[in-house]
């Protein structure tokens, strides 16, 4: 952190320590720690059921984990809700879409930034002042900001279950944007998508991550594995509930165990970006 307290790229953002979470007698997660630095993508891979989910639903407060310790920026929010996490800094996007259907992608969007609102019940019910102000300026920043990064400008007034399934996909980033993120959880945001989708997805996660004006910290769970090993900074690799490895991605592709537990006997040619 600098003289301000405030954490520098580098810094650890977030933490977790020794989680276990069970589920009857299926251990979902067994002492597994993480530790994600300010301005990294940190990757989380395994085989179906190896706990990547549980273990995103561990950090925004879905599942409170048996055993372990969660930091974020250095305070333990073990007993912190999912929406404080939330104000926090924590964003979410998920495995399986949860858009309001019946909604505009510019609404779907909105309601993401809800929580920056501070004015009241009353003020809010007849939209003057600092009420009308907010929305103005949190409308401007998700018009600016978001619609054009995503690329979504043709389609911010279309209702969200009429559009294809890769661009409901943008829109749940968008809306997860919409909370001003400081670390960013992203469940399997490729799956379902085709090549050309993919690629997009994949420069928009490292626009976010780079860009001066986002510089956002990703948690990217992904059986995408040529995204993951050319995107990312980190790799966690879990299997049923254990850490295999977490290290680089040049040597998490080449580590037998994980070749034998996930990645297949062929060789893995890693490009970095």
């Amino acid at each position: 952190m600098n003289k301000a307290g405030e954490m520098e790229e580098g810094d650890v953002i977030l933490k977790l320590e020794d989680i276990h979470m069970a589920f009857g007698k299926v251990q979902a997660l067994n002492g597994v720690d993480l530790e994600v630095k300010k301005g990294e993508i940190h990757s989380i891979i395994g085989p179906n059921g190896a706990g990547k989910t549980v273990m995103m639903n561990c950090i925004n407060g879905l599942y409170r984990p048996q055993k372990g310790n969660i930091y974020f920026k250095g305070e333990n929010i073990n007993r912190v809700s999912p929406h404080k996490r939330a104000e926090l800094g924590i964003g979410r996007t998920f495995q399986k879409l949860e858009l309001y259907g019946g909604m505009t992608v510019l609404d779907n969007i909105r309601m993401g930034s809800h929580i920056h609102l501070k004015s009241g019940i009353l003020s809010g019910s007849i939209y003057v002042g600092k009420t009308k102000k907010e929305e103005i300026e949190e409308r401007e920043f998700i018009e600016e900001e978001i619609i054009d990064l995503l690329e979504i400008e043709g389609i911010r007034d279309q209702v969200a279950h009429m559009l294809p399934y890769g661009l409901q996909k943008r829109v749940e980033l968008g809306r997860a944007l919409a909370l001003r993120p400081e670390v960013i959880l992203l469940d399997e945001p490729m799956a379902g998508l085709n090549l050309e989708e993919v690629e997009d997805m994949a420069r928009f996660i490292l626009d976010i991550n780079e860009e001066e004006r986002w510089k956002v910290t990703c948690v990217l769970v992904e059986h995408d594995m040529g995204v993951v090993m050319d995107i990312s900074h980190r790799v966690l690799v879990l299997d049923f509930g254990n850490t295999i490895t977490d290290g680089l991605p040049q040597e998490v592709g080449n580590n037998p165990q994980v070749v034998k537990a996930y990645l297949g006997e062929e060789d893995l040619y890693i490009t970095r970006r």
